[in-house]
C-alpha cells in the first residue's frame, strides 16, 4: 500500500515540519504519532551478539524469550495435510470454526468457565490482541494501568493510541516478587483499562490466590476493562494454574490474551487469540477485516492439533525440562559475586538484582553494566529498562536472563564465565 500525504501548509519550511513530526523522507514528513510508538530493544541486543558472533568472538545468548524446541510433530503433521487438502485461501476474519469452537473449550475448561467460537477471535499471534484491545475500549486521554517492569509493548501502544500509562510497580521482596497493591489501589482510582499479566514477564510472577482475588475486586470496583495477558499461562512450575477470569465479575469484562508461541513452541508460526465478550470479539473481528484479513488459514488447522494427548505431553515435557534449566541457573547466578536471584514461578526467565554487581564494576546505571559484561564476557542479557519506563524512585538494578533457548551445560558454562569475571571485579574494587 502506498499513501501519499500532500502538504498544503506552504508557510511552513521541510525544517519545521521535519521537526514536528520528528521523522521524514526527504522532506516529507511521517506522521507525529509515530514519536509516541516504542519497541522490544531485546531485538537490538539480538543485533549486538549477531555482530560479536561475526568476528569470531564468544557469545552466550541469554537475551531473548525463543525456545530451542521442536514443534510437537502431530502439530507439523496437521500442518501439512491442511496444506494438501488445500486449506490455503481467505477464511473468515474472526477465524475458522471448527479452530475457534477447539480453542474456546480449551480455554474454558482449563479456567473454569464456559466460552464458545464466537467468543474467539483469531490472530496472528498473541501481540496483535493488545492493540486491537485498546483500540477497542480507550479513548484518546483514557487512562491504562499496565506492570512494570512488564512487556514492554503495553506502554508503548497506550502511548501510540494516544492513552495516558498509568504503570503498576512490582517490587521485590525477601522471595521474589509481588505486584505492589497499594500502589494498584491508587492507580485504579484514575483508570478505565486494566491489563494485567500473571505469570509475567520478566519477573516469572505467579499472584496468590489472594492477591488475584484483590486485584478482581479492584476492577470491579472500578467497573474497568481488562486485558488479561496468558502468554506463560501453561510454564508454571509449582502453582495450581490459575486464571482471573474465573472470578466473580471478570468474565464479562475480559479479554484473555492467548498465544500458541510458548506453550508448543510455536514463535515463528504466529498464531494467537482474544477471547472475550461478545460485545469486544466483534469489534476485533472488524479490525482484523481491516487490517490482516485473516490469520493464516492451514496455521489455523494445524493449531487444532495442539490439543491433542500428544501436544498435552508436549507441554509436560516442556515444563519439566524448563524447571531443570530454572533451578540450575538460579544456583549458578546466586554464587556470583554481586547478583542475587529468585526462582520464578512460571515463564523462563530469571530477573537478577544486580545493583552490587555494578557497583563493583563501577558502573553508573544498569546500560553500562549490560554493555560492559557483554563486551568482557559475551554474555547477552536484557537489562530492567528494556521492560517499560521505570518508575521515580527505583534504586535496585535488575538484568534479565532467558533459559528458554540455552541447555544446562551452556547455563552451567555462563555462570562459570560471569563468576570468574565477577571475583575478579570484586578483587579490584575492594
Amino acid at each position: 500500500f502506498l499513501i501519499v500525504i500532500l502538504h498544503r501548509n506552504t508557510q511552513r519550511t521541510p525544517q519545521l515540519i521535519m521537526q514536528a513530526s520528528g521523522e521524514s523522507h526527504n522532506g516529507r514528513p511521517l506522521a507525529t504519532r509515530l514519536a509516541r510508538l516504542g519497541t522490544e530493544t531485546a531485538y537490538k541486543i539480538s543485533e549486538e551478539a549477531a555482530q560479536r558472533k561475526s568476528k569470531g568472538l564468544v557469545t552466550y545468548n541469554y537475551h531473548i524469550g525463543d525456545l530451542n524446541f521442536n514443534t510437537p510433530k502431530v502439530v507439523k503433521q496437521a500442518l501439512l495435510k491442511a496444506v494438501e487438502s488445500n486449506k490455503t485461501g481467505y477464511c473468515a476474519a474472526s477465524g475458522v470454526p471448527e479452530f475457534r469452537t477447539a480453542l474456546a473449550k480449551h480455554i474454558g475448561e482449563n479456567r473454569g468457565v464456559e466460552y464458545s467460537m464466537e467468543n474467539v477471535s483469531v490472530q496472528s499471534g498473541g501481540k496483535p490482541v493488545i492493540m486491537k484491545f485498546l483500540s477497542c475500549v480507550m479513548n484518546p486521554g483514557d487512562s491504562v494501568m499496565y506492570p512494570t517492569p512488564g512487556y514492554p509493548i503495553y506502554e508503548s501502544q497506550i502511548k501510540y493510541l494516544g492513552g495516558k500509562p498509568l504503570p503498576y510497580s512490582i517490587e521485590q521482596t525477601d522471595s521474589g516478587f509481588r505486584i505492589n497493591l497499594d500502589h494498584f489501589r491508587e492507580n485504579a482510582k484514575k483508570a478505565k483499562v486494566l491489563i494485567y499479566n500473571n505469570y509475567q514477564n520478566p519477573t516469572g510472577i505467579a499472584s496468590s490466590p489472594e492477591e488475584m482475588q484483590e486485584i478482581a475486586k479492584i476492577a470491579v470496583e472500578h467497573n474497568m476493562w481488562v486485558l488479561s495477558d496468558e502468554a506463560y499461562f501453561d510454564l508454571v512450575y509449582e502453582q495450581e494454574k490459575r486464571s482471573i477470569v474465573a472470578l466473580p465479575g471478570m468474565k464479562e469484562r475480559t479479554i484473555i490474551l492467548h498465544t500458541f508461541s510458548k506453550s508448543w513452541a510455536m514463535t515463528g508460526w504466529r498464531l494467537g487469540a482474544a477471547i472475550g465478550p461478545t460485545s469486544v470479539i466483534n469489534m476485533i473481528n472488524k479490525l482484523n477485516t481491516n487490517d490482516e484479513a485473516c490469520t493464516t488459514h492451514f496455521i489455523q488447522y494445524a493449531g487444532i492439533s495442539c490439543f491433542t494427548d500428544e501436544a498435552k505431553c508436549f507441554i509436560n515435557d516442556l515444563v519439566a525440562e524448563l524447571k531443570k534449566r530454572r533451578d540450575a541457573f538460579v544456583r549458578g547466578i546466586n554464587t556470583i559475586p554481586g547478583f542475587k536471584a529468585f526462582p520464578p514461578q512460571a515463564a523462563f526467565y530469571l530477573f537478577v538484582n544486580c545493583t552490587k554487581a555494578m557497583q563493583m564494576c563501577g558502573c553508573d546505571s544498569v546500560e553500562e553494566f549490560r554493555k560492559l559484561m557483554a563486551e568482557e564476557t559475551g554474555v547477552m542479557v536484557c537489562t530492567r529498562e528494556h521492560f517499560g519506563t521505570p518508575l521515580d524512585g527505583e534504586k535496585e538494578k535488575y538484568i534479565r536472563f532467558a533459559y528458554s533457548s540455552v541447555d544446562i551445560p551452556l547455563i552451567n558454562k555462563g555462570v562459570e564465565v560471569l563468576h570468574a569475571w565477577m571475583t575478579s571485579k570484586a578483587k579490584d574494587s575492594a
